[in-house]
This record gives C-alpha cells, sequence and structure tokens, in this order.
C-alpha cells in the first residue's frame, strides 16, 4: 500500500513539474496572435454612382456619377479627383477643398452602383497581378477568372477576398478563398455571374 502510495505521489510530482514548465515556456495566447490581413476595400472608378453626404448642409449633398476622366463635381468643388481612391479617401479629398467655404466640414462618400458598362463583365480589383474588367462568359467561375487576371500577387490575402454581386437592386458581400482555390480545393471555385466585382485585399506585414 505504501509502495502505490508513493507511486501516485511521484506522479502527481512530475505532473506538477510539466504544469509549471508549460506555464512558463512563455507563449503568448492564441487571442493575441497579431492579426496579418487587411480588410478589403473598394475602390472607385469612372461610371460608379456617388452619394456624397455633407453633414449639416444638405445644399451641398448629392449624388454624381464619376466621369470618364475619373473626375467629379460637386457644389462649390469641381474636377475632384475620384477613381482609384477609396470612399474614405475622397470623403477626406472633399472635406479638404470644402473646409475653404465651409467650417469643419464632415464628408461621407457612398458608392450607389458600379459602372454600368461592367454589367456583362466580372471586376478584379486589389492584389491580383494584373487586375482588370473580364468580359464574362457562360459557366465562367472563380478559377476562370483568377486565371484571366493572372493569379493573385504575393502579398494578397487571397482567403479573406470577397465577392461583390448585385441581387434585387442590393448589393450582397461574399467572402472568398481564393488561396483555397489556388492550392486545388476546388470546393471553393463558386460560379459567377455578370457585374460580379472581386475585392482582394492585401497582408498586413
Amino acid at each position: 500500500m505504501r509502495k502505490i502510495t508513493k507511486i501516485v505521489h511521484l506522479l502527481l510530482g512530475a505532473l506538477l513539474v510539466g504544469t509549471l514548465a508549460a506555464c512558463s515556456s512563455g507563449l503568448p495566447p492564441l487571442s493575441s496572435a497579431p492579426v496579418a490581413e487587411t480588410t478589403p476595400v473598394y475602390r472607385i472608378a469612372a461610371g460608379d454612382q456617388l452619394q456624397i453626404y455633407v453633414a449639416g448642409h444638405s445644399d451641398l449633398s448629392t449624388t454624381v456619377p464619376v466621369g470618364p476622366d475619373g473626375r467629379i463635381s460637386i457644389p462649390l468643388v469641381q474636377g475632384i479627383d475620384a477613381e482609384g481612391k477609396t470612399p474614405s479617401q475622397l470623403a477626406k479629398d472633399i472635406e479638404k477643398s470644402l473646409s475653404h467655404y465651409v467650417r469643419n466640414p464632415d464628408v461621407t462618400v457612398i458608392v450607389r452602383s458600379f459602372n454600368s458598362s461592367f454589367s456583362n463583365e466580372v471586376r478584379v480589383i486589389g492584389q491580383a497581378v494584373k487586375p482588370q474588367a473580364i468580359p464574362y462568359s457562360k459557366g465562367m467561375t472563380l478559377l476562370d477568372a483568377l486565371t484571366a487576371v493572372g493569379g493573385l500577387t504575393p502579398y494578397a490575402a487571397g482567403n479573406r477576398a470577397e465577392l461583390i454581386r448585385r441581387i434585387d437592386g442590393k448589393e450582397k458581400v461574399y467572402q472568398v478563398y481564393l488561396g483555397s482555390l489556388l492550392n486545388g480545393d476546388m470546393k471553393d471555385n463558386a460560379p459567377l455571374r455578370p457585374g460580379d466585382v472581386i475585392v482582394i485585399p492585401q497582408k498586413l506585414f
């Protein structure tokens, strides 16, 4: 009986030592691991319809198209470069321009509709090798679109990409796993529709 008790004590001691060693290993909790990827953002293109809202100034708030030259004009400010900017970047530029006429302007920019010329195309933007608009063909899939744009850049966060699709007049956003798809996981090879927009974000290093 004493022998059994001694063995139990030895086992408990070994377990305690192992537990203390694990606690002192310095490994951070998983929840503190850095996030390696950014949230994807949409960049404005010629032909997009933008809603410009200036807080407290309904006379300056308006909805405008982005011209073929990539610019917009709003009350008090003409010829603002919009193409290639995110809505938040454009809002800050408009605030800077309006500050000559309005005290502390607060501007919000919302993309109300994408360029209608893309209605028969699939648009790939962000971290693709050759981001572009691709003519839609019947049966086109995500893999077809990725092949057409040359795949992903080394900086792409493929598994955080988003597919933006208009359904019944409303835009829906779906997460798509392009990294897994390019690694052979064909269950991620979703069918595409005309007018789809694929947004590929960049990793955060």
